[in-house]
């Protein structure tokens, strides 16, 4: 488990702008390291205006965009393109204008896919996607994820792991079904708290006033059952973006100087 960090940003747009460039760093770095990377996105607010200032920072062509592997920590489980998928959302905001290798988008299951309407069969065929990606990489599961975005609800849910509901209580499998999510709507497709700890780096996004009795629970010592973004962290660093009203909640030895 890593030490959380925290970095605290005037207001949630230069937060994303910020974000972008910490992205895009991390992403050119792995690239000339490896010769690819690998990013698992986000949606909401947060996740989706990281990839609008994405899509308009002047660095974006330093990106290889070809040698990307990008997947999802979670996906509404409605038909494809619809608008509320986190999916077609990131299209919206980044992917379409961008020169993406589309064999290389990992998009979760639709619910009108191969898998039917059987979310725990898409659940099951995201795993084995995943774990046809990873190679020897943490046990044969899932890719070392270079960076794996998360954006925290003010439950302090994750992904679609939500306080107390059995997924976030599962050990072993890297992909589950969520059914009777309190977040419209109710069905869902969601990475594990296991899926989410092999990614090298993990970083939490949170902005606006309602996100701060979040931040201020996980970041204090709760357990994850109850606010599961207390159980992320990545393998070498856990990372959390916040904008000013987000943190106001923070423990004074937790805000950074």
């Amino acid at each position: 488990m890593t030490t959380p960090q925290v970095v605290v940003h005037r207001d949630k747009e230069l937060m994303a702008q910020a974000a972008a460039a910490r992205l895009i760093t991390k992403i050119v770095d792995a690239q000339a390291a490896r010769g690819y990377a690998s990013v698992v996105l986000t949606g909401g607010r947060n996740g989706n205006g990281l990839l609008a200032a994405l899509a308009a920072a002047p660095a974006r062509d330093a990106v290889d965009w070809s040698r990307l592997d990008l997947w999802w920590g979670d996906e509404r489980f409605l038909p494809d393109g619809d608008p509320e998928r986190n999916h077609t959302q990131a299209r919206q905001a980044l992917l379409d204008s961008v020169p993406v290798d589309p064999a290389r988008v990992h998009a979760m299951p639709a619910s009108d896919g191969p898998c039917g309407g059987d979310v725990e069969v898409a659940a099951e065929a995201y795993a084995a996607e995943l774990a046809a990606a990873a190679g020897t990489d943490n046990r044969g599961l899932v890719p070392s994820f270079d960076v794996l975005l998360l954006g925290v609800g003010p439950d302090t849910h994750i992904a679609s792991l939500f306080p107390e509901l059995p997924a976030v209580r599962e050990t072993e499998r890297t992909v589950v079904g969520v059914r009777g999510a309190p977040k419209p709507p109710p069905t869902r497709v969601s990475l594990t708290l296991p899926a989410i700890r092999a990614a090298r780096e993990v970083w939490l996004l949170a902005a606006g006033e309602d996100k701060a009795k979040a931040v201020a629970i996980a970041l204090s010592g709760a357990g994850e059952i109850q606010a599961p973004a207390a159980g992320a962290y990545g393998r070498s660093r856990t990372l959390w973006l916040l904008d000013r009203p987000a943190a106001t909640g923070l423990p004074r030895d937790l805000y950074p100087p």
